[in-house]
């Protein structure tokens, strides 16, 4: 005798496409993250499973959903579940021990690519490669799609390091530049301690900038404390990035900061009272200050 596929192996029916999207509904999931999940862990296409909803799905899939829908319903980030997150074209795979990247981000790296043509047009920069740092860079995603620009040639060329305190994070950053084939200089440490005596002409972070007491952190509780939460005004870590920047760069290098939606006008004045010069913003989608950044010109070197 047959078995009917709509049955489990245990005698009950099996799950639906319909039925999951039910069950991701009534624990709160969005529609769009179940479907996300269920293309992830059947390989069918979005349009497919939207045309498809009765089709019965085998128990271990079933099962694996489940599981993953119930993790979403906590919290536990999308990309976490797939493993993988889409930042400025490139694919990048993700995990706990790294930030899950977010879009906003994507402004930092747009004005680094302008500031990277800028540079390039300076006479004393003509006859070596820029030097970039991408400081504390978790999954590696603004170094590795700064470095997609520079070998595309849609960028001047660049030799770009990368660093973060963490060892894990490390190594998810170094898993994906091998993965897409792209060169990146590596070091682990805290800020510029990683990169002790070296220059570079365009620096560029997203550190942490979250308060201590952020009534937002219960949400993000599944992503990495030390990568979110910077002291009890969430500007330690971008104080240190920019008190120990002008060690780290040369005459006309530009350290740019992303930072909270309402952090602009402090970075601005961090910059300021360090001795930075052409202090500016740069806003995200939703019009919020997300970035700001200044260029670092010795006193003398005017």
């Amino acid at each position: 005798m047959t078995q009917d596929p709509r049955t489990c192996a245990d005698g009950g029916p099996a799950l639906s496409v319909g039925d999951l999207l039910t069950r991701a509904r009534a624990l709160g999931v969005a529609r769009l993250d179940a479907q996300v999940l269920l293309t992830h862990f059947t390989g069918l296409s979005r349009s497919h499973l939207i045309t498809r909803e009765g089709l019965p799905l085998e128990p271990a899939v079933s099962q694996s959903l489940m599981q993953a829908l119930l993790r979403r319903a906590d919290g536990v980030p999308l990309a976490y579940l797939t493993g993988w997150r889409e930042f400025f074209g490139l694919r990048l795979q993700v995990g706990p021990a790294v930030l899950d990247p977010r879009a906003d981000t994507e402004v930092l790296v747009e004005w680094a690519l302008d500031a990277l043509h800028r540079l390039s047009e300076g006479s004393a920069t003509s006859a070596r490669p820029l030097a970039v740092v991408d400081l504390g860079t978790g999954s590696g995603a603004i170094a590795l799609a700064l470095a997609t620009e520079v070998a595309a040639g849609r960028a001047p060329a660049a030799t770009i390091t990368a660093t973060d305190r963490a060892e894990d994070a490390l190594a998810v950053a170094a898993g994906n530049a091998d993965r897409m084939g792209l060169a990146l200089q590596l070091r682990q440490g805290a800020w510029w301690d990683a990169v002790a005596n070296e220059r570079f002409d365009l620096a560029v972070s997203n550190p942490p900038y979250i308060r201590a007491d952020d009534p937002h952190l219960p949400a993000l509780r599944h992503e990495p404390r030390h990568a979110l939460v910077a002291g009890d005004d969430g500007l330690d870590d971008l104080r240190t990035l920019v008190a120990c920047a002008p060690d780290h760069l040369h005459p006309g290098g530009w350290l740019l900061l992303e930072h909270g939606h309402d952090q602009g006008a402090a970075v601005a004045r961090l910059l300021c009272d360090q001795g930075f010069q052409d202090v500016q913003h740069r806003h995200d989608l939703a019009g919020h200050c997300r970035c700001t950044g200044g260029r670092w010109m010795p006193p003398g070197n005017d």
